[in-house]
């Protein structure tokens, strides 16, 4: 659903609220409208925000997504969008997307405000994301992994054996990134543990990426 000019223009000046809900995963979710992108955001986090989703955005730049043959794409923790958003508009990539988002609200509103001004095809599936990625028979060129509940990552998310399985959806060469928190020391120290005793005993040539405030760890299936 697009919204009014006007709400665009002065959404360049303060955020425009459009709407609010509680649900069990998130009991303060709130979607506005600033800088004519749509915002989703809990007290504590910013879940989605267009193309100014910068941690992925700046990701993309680094490793030149734009030169890479992807074709079919898993989002874990698809949010509003933002991933398949701004892959088809500022990278100019047309895909075929898979977003698993377990906030039912989310999703609708994913749906509502986002997915329909793609090309792109967008298949939104409103489950458990470690469920999905078990019974998942289909491979990926690309998988973004981007799970949070408010600041954190669930821990079932940070498994060898979530990490394999992810592997294995991934076709030859294709890519794994995975986000992390970075801006407070204890994130630092939490994700710097990860990867080198979890993420590089699955991906041994991974590397990390710094994009302020968050790591992206990027893990290719070789």
């Amino acid at each position: 659903m697009k919204q009014p000019i006007w709400k665009r223009f002065l959404s360049y000046f303060f955020e425009i609220a459009i709407e609010a809900s509680s649900t069990d995963l998130n009991p303060d979710l709130q979607l506005g409208l600033k800088k004519g992108r749509y915002c989703l955001s809990t007290p504590n986090a910013i879940y989605s925000y267009g193309d100014l989703y910068d941690n992925f955005t700046s990701s993309f730049h680094k490793i030149k997504i734009g030169e890479s043959p992807i074709k079919d794409v898993l989002i874990l923790g698809f949010g509003l969008g933002s991933i398949p958003f701004m892959l088809e508009k500022k990278f100019h990539k047309k895909c075929r997307y898979v977003g698993v988002e377990a906030d039912e609200v989310i999703a609708y509103w994913a749906a509502k405000y986002l997915t329909n001004e793609m090309a792109s095809p967008v298949q939104i599936v409103v489950a458990d994301a470690l469920l999905f990625v078990k019974t998942c028979q289909q491979k990926f060129d690309l998988i973004a992994m981007d799970i949070f509940l408010d600041s954190h990552i669930p821990e079932q998310f940070e498994t060898p054996v979530f990490l394999k399985k992810l592997k294995s959806l991934l076709n030859n060469n294709g890519l794994l990134m995975f986000n992390r928190l970075s801006l407070l020391k204890e994130d630092r120290e939490q994700s710097t543990a990860f990867f080198e005793n979890t993420f590089l005993k699955i991906f041994p040539e991974g590397y990390c990426l710094d994009v302020g405030g968050n790591w992206m760890l990027i893990g290719e299936n070789r």
